[in-house]
Parts: C-alpha cells; sequence; structure tokens
C-alpha cells in the first residue's frame, strides 16, 4: 500500500525522480525523529504519502505561480518541507519554516540541511517575525481565529493565506468573523473529504463597540 500511494502522489503532482528521492529521505529522517519526539502520530506515519505529503502538496495548484511560502507552526514539515522540496530549483523559491519549539526546529533544519532545500528555519513566534512572503500557510495549529492574529503581519505585507483545515472550517469561519473582517473561499481537499483548504485575504481586525 504505501508503494502504491507513493506512486499515485507522484502521479498527481508530477514530480521529478529527484523531488522523489528527497521526499523519501524526509520520511525516513520524520520516522527516525518521531520514534523520540512527538512530531506527528504515529499511527499516521504508514499513510504518510497521502495524510501528509499529498495533504501538503495540494495547496501549489491554489497558488501555482506563488514563489514565497512561510509556514507558521511547521513542527514536523507540512506543508512547508514538502512544499519546498516541490518548488527546489525554481528561481526565487523560498520557504520560511517557523516554529516557536526548539527542538522542533533542530529536527527541521537538519532536514534543510541535509537535502539543501531553499528554506530558512526561524526559531519563534509566528507573530514576531519580520517575513515577507506571496503565501502564508500552516496545518493544525489554531482555531481559525487565533491563526489569522498570527498571520497579520503577513497578511499586512502582502501575503494571502492558505490553510488546511477539516471538517470543523465552516464553523471556525463563522468565529472567525467575530474579530475579523476578510475574503475568503472553501475548497475541498483532496487528500481527506473531510477537509477543507481556507483562501484568505484582505484580512482586518473588527474594532470592538464602544
Amino acid at each position: 500500500m504505501p508503494e502504491t500511494q507513493k506512486r499515485l502522489f507522484q502521479e498527481k503532482t508530477g514530480a521529478t525522480a529527484a523531488q522523489m528521492a528527497d521526499l523519501e529521505i524526509f520520511r525516513e529522517r520524520l520516522v527516525e525523529a518521531n520514534a523520540v519526539m512527538n512530531l506527528v502520530g504515529p499511527d499516521s506515519l504508514p499513510d504518510f504519502w497521502n495524510r501528509h505529503a499529498w495533504d501538503s502538496a495540494q495547496l501549489l495548484a491554489h497558488a501555482p505561480t506563488a514563489l514565497t511560502w512561510a509556514d507558521l507552526g511547521a513542527g514536523a514539515g507540512f506543508p512547508g518541507v514538502v512544499l519546498t522540496i516541490l518548488l527546489k530549483g525554481r528561481p526565487g523559491a523560498h520557504v520560511w519554516l517557523v516554529d516557536s519549539l526548539g527542538k522542533r526546529c533542530r529536527f527541521l533544519q537538519s532536514v534543510v540541511d541535509e537535502l539543501h532545500l531553499p528554506a530558512t528555519v526561524l526559531n519563534g513566534r509566528a507573530e514576531a517575525q519580520s517575513v515577507t512572503c506571496d503565501i502564508v500557510t500552516a496545518r493544525a495549529v489554531a482555531p481559525l481565529d487565533k491563526l489569522l492574529g498570527y498571520a497579520q503581519p503577513y497578511f499586512e505585507r502582502g501575503a494571502q493565506g492558505l490553510f488546511l483545515k477539516g471538517e470543523k472550517a465552516e464553523s471556525e469561519l463563522i468565529e472567525a468573523r467575530k474579530s475579523w473582517q476578510f475574503e475568503a473561499e472553501l475548497a475541498p481537499s483532496q487528500s481527506d473529504p473531510r477537509g477543507r483548504i481556507v483562501s484568505i485575504r484582505r484580512v482586518r481586525r473588527v474594532r470592538p463597540r464602544p
């Protein structure tokens, strides 16, 4: 089954042999690191190619010309490392991998170094970084109302948001509109029928009523 999923991933993404080799090394390093720290649920690792790799890679179809991305709460490298591998070799491509936990950043840095990826690992709070990018993204970091707060500085510098969300995406949008004004579009996830990709732009905080 993993080999079948791997072939399907390559067919759907058009990944090159070199990119697939990088992704396989990333998968191996994730398995090794996950044995000593909690990066992803261990039960999800056998489904790496669909649940993690394809879930991440599908974002590229929503912003095919975007070259610079910031992944907030990058954690195990989803979607950021997968995106970086698939963008590797494109002139001007760069991904910022932002995480507040040092041990996760050390894991991410080791992968970036080994695979010579066009990425910068930033250890700190997402909202404290001075990154300018085309797309700000995140997966499994926080409910949307909080996530927009983390991402607000990136929006102010011109970024669009593309966030991987689960089956509560619609209710999170309703809740977020209590504190924020924004334009949003929902698209179905290609990796999980329950999931949604939330596209966000023109974000500003709602002033509380006196």
